[in-house]
């Protein structure tokens, strides 16, 4: 089945998606945005981006690679190869990326799109979004929010589609 391999990252305008283990930032408009492109979808993570969550995220296949042979990941699929997630995804129309930034940088080359939430704020961190050429992508949807009350910072919720291979 062909399908279509998407990443999801909320990062900084300096493109920082963590620090120590965590995102820097607090904004449940991107808890609510990451929970609606993902739900019923399967997420794939490195053990990290598990550690860091804590669970499994409900409503969607989870699939946790590691070389770890023994690892667990209760409620969640262990696998070993980024070959092996997408063979066990593969009866799926989409695959969601879910970090962290190994796996973003080992699968940015095949991905068909990209689901960024950009804040536009100043965050020190430890781990960034790899760089993409955006002449090879196309933006198909930007909705912008202004800071609130609940949600300290600006941000964008984007999405790009790949339009050259």
């Amino acid at each position: 089945m062909n399908h279509t391999i998407s990443l999801v990252a909320a990062m900084n305008r300096d493109r920082v998606i963590g620090a120590e283990g965590a995102m820097p930032w607090h904004l449940p408009n991107d808890l609510r945005w990451f929970k609606s492109v993902t739900r019923g979808k399967p997420v794939v993570m490195g053990r990290g981006t598990w550690a860091a969550i804590g669970r499994a995220l409900p409503q969607r296949p989870n699939l946790v690679i590691t070389r770890r042979q023994d690892f667990q990941a209760p409620g969640a699929s262990v696998v070993h190869s980024l070959e092996q997630a997408l063979d066990h995804a593969a009866d799926h129309d989409e695959i969601m990326i879910i970090g962290g930034a190994n796996l973003f940088q080992q699968t940015i080359a095949l991905a068909d799109r990209l689901y960024l939430t950009v804040i536009d704020a100043a965050f020190d961190g430890d781990t960034w979004f790899p760089l993409f050429d955006t002449s090879e992508w196309r933006e198909i949807h930007r909705a912008d929010q202004a800071a609130d009350d609940a949600n300290p910072y600006p941000h964008s919720f984007l999405i790009w589609q790949r339009t050259a291979d």
